[in-house]
């Protein structure tokens, strides 16, 4: 048996992972599981990833969760070039210190100024108050204000001049926000050069075919949703808001 990827491309790191192996020309089989349909909630999922979360990744009778896990295993397994994982002691550790700083920052605020602005209002039928939209969004700014000072600075890219997994992590991290109709590249001239010089390394095309569907996000309607799972989110964005 070949590689497999579940993958939902709604979901940010299931995008960096599918960009990663496409633009790596690593064969895989893409199992798609939609959340939306709860279909990660399955008995049939969770012998793959008995955490019931997408990516997961089988390769034979192993299996793996967790996108960093699995971008690290497909970087060991099919020796990608070392721009994306560096050999070098010092890159290497600029790429890991990235990925491990933006799980509770770009992730974590990106996703909530998403669900702010998408999801909550599709599942209660109004929008979040101004007030806490402006608290999600200034949450976020602060973030993109500490990863263009710590981590972008001056260089082409975060581990230097050549593109890495932290590159890719951070950019469709971002555009999570974007597609939910926050501009924040327009006013911030060095996060949108950055941002072309990812796309062109991976290929302009596949980003975009990647972020198809997150990008129509818009489009989907409460009725597209499983009825329990509607109800879970909705309990658990407002108690986050």
């Amino acid at each position: 048996m070949g590689l497999e990827l579940y993958l939902d491309l709604l979901s940010q790191p299931c995008r960096a992972l599918y960009i990663f192996a496409r633009s790596n020309n690593i064969p895989f089989e893409f199992k798609r599981v939609q959340l939306a349909k709860g279909q990660h909630k399955t008995e049939e999922f969770r012998k793959v990833n008995v955490l019931m979360k997408v990516p997961a990744l089988k390769d034979g009778s192993f299996t793996l969760a967790e996108s960093i896990a699995i971008l690290l295993y497909l970087v060991q397994k099919f020796k990608t070039p070392d721009h994306w994982y560096p050999a070098d002691l010092q890159k290497r550790a600029r790429v890991d210190e990235y990925l491990s700083w933006q799980h509770i920052n770009i992730r974590a605020k990106g996703s909530k100024l998403f669900l702010s602005k998408v999801l909550l209002p599709l599942i209660t039928g109004q929008p979040l108050p101004p007030e806490k939209l402006e608290f999600a969004t200034e949450e976020l700014n602060v973030a993109l204000k500490q990863f263009e000072e710590k981590f972008l600075q001056d260089k082409p890219f975060i581990a230097g001049s050549e593109v890495s997994l932290a590159d890719l992590v951070a950019l469709v991290e971002l555009m999570q926000p974007v597609c939910a109709g926050y501009a924040l590249f327009e006013d911030r001239p060095a996060l949108a050069a950055w941002r072309g010089r990812v796309e062109e390394a991976v290929g302009k095309e596949l980003f975009l075919e990647a972020h198809q569907d997150i990008m129509n996000v818009k489009n989907l309607t409460a009725d597209q949703f499983a009825p329990e799972l509607l109800e879970n989110f909705k309990q658990q964005l407002l108690k986050q808001n």
